[in-house]
């Protein structure tokens, strides 16, 4: 009779989960609206590979190789073939930029083997979106969901054409949400990717991740892999944020990203105690753009960012997330944390500029002193002293120095502080000074200057 039992529970068991993994029905619905998508470009024959593989094989998952001219200057076409999704019965289509990244011509195929030819409406690289639109009506779109309700563990499900296999399916979870990556080319710094681990492999590139409604919550886009194949690591765009990229490409072609020209970092345990913060949260400002929208709305290096309109900044790439997906020009509240405490600034949001300026790093002068296990040099007795000589510069870091790994040659120290205390170093004996005014173990913040990018280092004084 036990036995009975026991294999009945099993029966009951095993039939349970035949039915809860059952997708035949969610994926026979989006069999019309999951299409493989075909780029050509003619480039120059260059005979390049890497390792006997040619070049359009390191483009797909959004890693271009840079490019280069045959001096006997033949043509060839280039073919790379991703995934996509239509979005609208007049023929959108949605997929990846890196997709159709240069592509002269571009056609989309359904699972029925019809065939279209394709018009770029737009593409942004910072988000990898590209949005197409094929010639013709009555298509079947997919049902766009809400990626800001998906959780961590949901069930999802991507189909697309990895290694040209047609309305190929797989299954997995979501592992994480908000991941920040970057692929090469400043892609991902502006997505909070959804990681899962349902198979992606080369060629799901712009198809759809759905979850078990058969909703489209995210986009395929990028994998981290060793091998080059599946390992269980793939990113998603959430739907949320590509539907706001591709309503400008509809209108605009372009997408305006917001932008507030600041540098940063995270906050870690140490600097939290060293400003005074109960706990590390929040987007640390290294350094502000001259007259970008954080210079004018007041924010200042130093400053703790720990909400910005209305949302948490947990980590510095929260800020970017945030701040890409509000429209410039937009005011915003954010909530930053300044000398000891939090006061609220009201920010307009800037556009995200074309280009970036970089700086020359400054040379290292002399005069050496070993507070703190630092050899340090005035700013005055340099050969071409800064216009501003306020600080002292690194010369050296022994690493015995409780700053080593976190100070180096050629840094300005231009401000020591802990909390509500603070020491403006003007001279070497300035900076001895303030050391004297801390206890063994206590954490200071040193505040300076490196290679044009300000510092914000906490050390345990020894």
């Amino acid at each position: 009779m036990k036995k009975i039992l026991l294999g009945l529970i099993a029966f009951l068991f095993l039939n349970l989960q035949a039915h809860d993994f059952d997708f035949s029905d969610l994926v026979k619905q989006q069999s019309d609206s999951v299409v493989n998508i075909e780029s050509t470009r003619i480039i120059k024959s260059s005979g390049r590979s890497m390792r006997g593989f040619p070049e359009e094989l390191f483009r797909e998952f959004g890693f271009p190789m840079p490019d280069m001219e045959d001096p006997r200057g033949q043509e060839r076409e280039a073919k790379s073939t991703g995934s996509g999704f239509v979005i609208s019965k007049d023929g959108y289509v949605i997929t990846n930029y890196h997709v159709v990244q240069d592509a002269d011509e571009v056609i989309v195929r359904f699972l029925d083997r019809r065939e279209f030819k394709a018009e770029i409406v737009g593409t942004d690289e910072l988000s990898d979106i590209a949005l197409l639109k094929i010639d013709s009506n009555g298509f079947a779109p997919v049902v766009v969901g809400d990626s800001d309700q998906v959780e961590q563990g949901d069930g999802v499900i991507a189909i697309g054409s990895p290694y040209n296999f047609d309305f190929s399916v797989t299954f997995g979870i979501i592992s994480a949400t908000g991941r920040g990556t970057t692929s090469g080319q400043g892609i991902g710094d502006y997505v909070p990717y959804l990681q899962t681990d349902a198979a992606v492999n080369r060629g799901n590139s712009g198809g759809p991740l759905f979850n078990l409604d058969g909703e489209v919550i995210g986009i395929n886009s990028q994998i981290y892999s060793r091998s080059g194949g599946n390992e269980g690591l793939a990113f998603a765009i959430p739907i949320n944020v590509a539907m706001e990229v591709v309503e400008q490409l509809k209108t605009d072609g372009k997408f305006s990203r917001g932008y507030l020209g600041v540098q940063g970092g995270e906050v870690s345990s140490d600097l939290a105690t060293a400003l005074g913060m109960e706990k590390p949260i929040g987007a640390l400002v290294r350094a502000v753009v001259k007259d970008g929208a954080a210079e004018l709305s007041g924010i200042k290096p130093g400053d703790v960012i720990v909400a910005m309109g209305g949302k948490e900044i947990v980590y510095f790439k929260d800020l970017q997330h945030t701040v890409g997906r509000t429209k410039p020009g937009t005011n915003v509240n954010a909530r930053v944390f300044r000398d000891g405490k939090y006061i609220s600034v009201n920010v307009k949001i800037g556009t995200f500029p074309n280009q970036e300026t970089t700086e020359t790093a400054p040379e290292a002068p002399k005069n050496p002193s070993l507070p703190l296990g630092l050899e340090l040099g005035s700013l005055q007795d340099e050969r071409e002293p800064l216009d501003d000589t306020a600080g002292v510069r690194v010369l050296r870091v022994l690493s015995s120095s409780p700053a080593f790994g976190l100070l180096f040659r050629g840094d300005i120290i231009t401000e020591v502080k802990s909390g509500n205390t603070s020491f403006n170093i003007a001279s070497i004996e300035d900076f001895k000074n303030a050391l004297d005014s801390f206890d063994t173990g206590d954490i200071i913040l040193i505040i300076g200057n490196r290679n044009g990018t300000n510092i914000f280092e906490p050390v345990e004084i020894e």
